[in-house]
């Protein structure tokens, strides 16, 4: 999982606010504003960092992400959450802190309706995972765009993605109520719009892991589409000075009302 390099620092950019969720150091957000002169956008962008659920990657390197989503003026929410190698970190504790974590931005008065949450990786896979929980629309999350994200825990298993960091995160293997209770593909359908947003040329989350989830999620009903960038790989759509950025850009606008003038 590289070329990323980050630690497991919790300070956020100069320019943000750092809000807390919960007592641990990782359980923070920091919040954006759109840029000064950006166009208005509708709703809030929560962009949620990947780094296969492990402490040594957090939210720094998804800051580009964020201010080029900033200066396309929505408001963004920068998430932290606790990670493999941290106390509390996996399963069930990252997934307490996605769901802790939407609550606190959707209480906030100053960060507008609707949510969009957008995850990369193992970001994605969290982000997948909150669109099938019952609670989402009450969180007023529009849709989920997820961004080469491992959707599909068993795909990823049998792949051995990242030195097996499934069965870290989990805990446990495929069957166990520990897996289940993580796993996208058992939340289907989807209560909210999903769309997926992958590199054709990724060899760190695969085009197939998408495969299964896709095609189940549509045969039981779910909103959801795949989009595959063609020449992108696996940071190409977090980058947002790679071609395929503007298709990122664009499938976050598709799922927010038009800005009022």
């Amino acid at each position: 999982m590289t070329p990323m390099t980050s630690s497991p620092s919790t300070t956020s950019p100069a320019s943000a606010a750092t809000r807390s969720y919960g007592s641990d150091p990782a359980q923070v957000y920091d919040v954006i504003p759109p840029a000064d002169g950006a166009p208005a956008a509708t709703g809030t962008v929560v962009v949620v960092h990947g780094g296969f659920w492990r402490k040594e990657y957090d939210r720094e390197h998804a800051l580009p992400e964020a201010r080029a989503l900033a200066a396309a003026g929505f408001h963004v929410a920068v998430a932290e959450y606790r990670r493999v190698g941290m106390p509390g970190g996996g399963v069930p504790g990252t997934l307490d802190d996605v769901r802790d974590l939407l609550a606190s931005i959707a209480s906030q008065s100053d960060l507008p309706h609707p949510l969009v949450l957008v995850g990369h990786s193992a970001g994605g896979h969290l982000v997948a995972w909150a669109a099938g929980q019952p609670w989402a629309r009450e969180r007023g999350i529009a849709g989920v765009v997820s961004l080469a994200g491992v959707v599909d825990l068993g795909a990823a298993d049998r792949l051995h993605l990242g030195a097996d960091a499934t069965r870290d995160f989990v805990g446990s293997g495929p069957g166990t109520t520990a897996w289940t209770s993580a796993d996208p593909m058992s939340v289907l359908p989807p209560k909210v719009p999903v769309r997926l947003v992958n590199g054709a040329d990724d060899d760190t989350v695969p085009l197939g892991v998408a495969d299964d989830y896709v095609a189940r999620a549509q045969a039981t009903g779910g909103d959801v589409t795949e989009q595959v960038v063609s020449g992108a790989d696996h940071f190409a759509v977090i980058d947002p000075t790679a071609p395929a950025f503007a298709t990122v850009l664009a499938t976050v606008r598709s799922l927010t009302p038009p800005a009022s003038r």
